[in-house]
């Protein structure tokens, strides 16, 4: 699915405790907790993608641990670490739901989804969501950003409302990104190709392919 509507799932959960435990802790500390969390796990994309930074047991171990620690003891930090982990949790179970980690996910070939280090073998993907910028993650993702839209104000709706733009736009491009990129990573030289993620390499034909672990 889209960074952005893991963003979003997670802002969704951050509105519900804003609307249920206001007194908590400032809401726009809540919803930029989730905010990271939620897009945290996709910072592995130059590197093993949905392996290095994506951990579906240790998630929702912390967050549980975390979520023990703010009911026990509600402060800014215990509130917001418990926020971070839901929902870097919840990306990674969205990510199992969704397509295959592949360059076309929507042939539907891959069998990798998410990577789970506590089990020590790859997730396969359900493919409820088709792959990430299809039509429905875009559905998905509009329905997700209806909570934080109305629970939050100021400089977080602002950026809910850039992200939901964002993800208009992507959704827009997505088939097309990869007709450029299969012109183009085959032209590219191998000094630049060698920092490229190792799961797509350039062929003889000019396809690409992904390299499994």
């Amino acid at each position: 699915m889209m960074a952005t509507t893991h963003v979003f799932a997670g802002v969704s959960v951050a509105a519900l405790v804003t609307t249920v435990a206001p007194e908590v802790t400032p809401a726009a500390v809540v919803a930029v907790a989730a905010i990271c969390g939620g897009f945290a796990p996709d910072l592995d994309l130059p590197a093993d993608h949905r392996k290095t930074l994506h951990f579906p047991v240790y998630y929702a171990g912390c967050a549980l641990a975390a979520g023990v620690a703010a009911l026990v003891v509600p402060t800014t930090v215990t509130v917001a670490l418990a926020m971070f982990f839901l929902a870097a949790a919840l990306h990674c179970v969205m990510d199992a739901a969704g397509g295959g980690l592949e360059f076309k996910p929507w042939e539907g070939t891959s069998e990798q989804a998410v990577y789970d280090h506590y089990h020590g073998r790859w997730i396969r993907p359900r493919r409820w969501i088709r792959y990430d910028g299809a039509p429905e993650d875009l559905l998905l993702a509009s329905a997700l950003a209806v909570p934080g839209l109305i629970v939050f104000d100021g400089p977080v709706r602002d950026l809910l409302v850039v992200l939901l733009v964002v993800s208009v736009g992507y959704t827009a491009i997505r088939k097309p990104l990869v007709v450029v990129g299969e012109w183009l990573l085959p032209k590219l030289p191998p000094r630049v190709l060698a920092v490229l993620p190792e799961r797509i390499l350039p062929i003889e034909d000019g396809a690409l392919e992904e390299r499994s672990d």
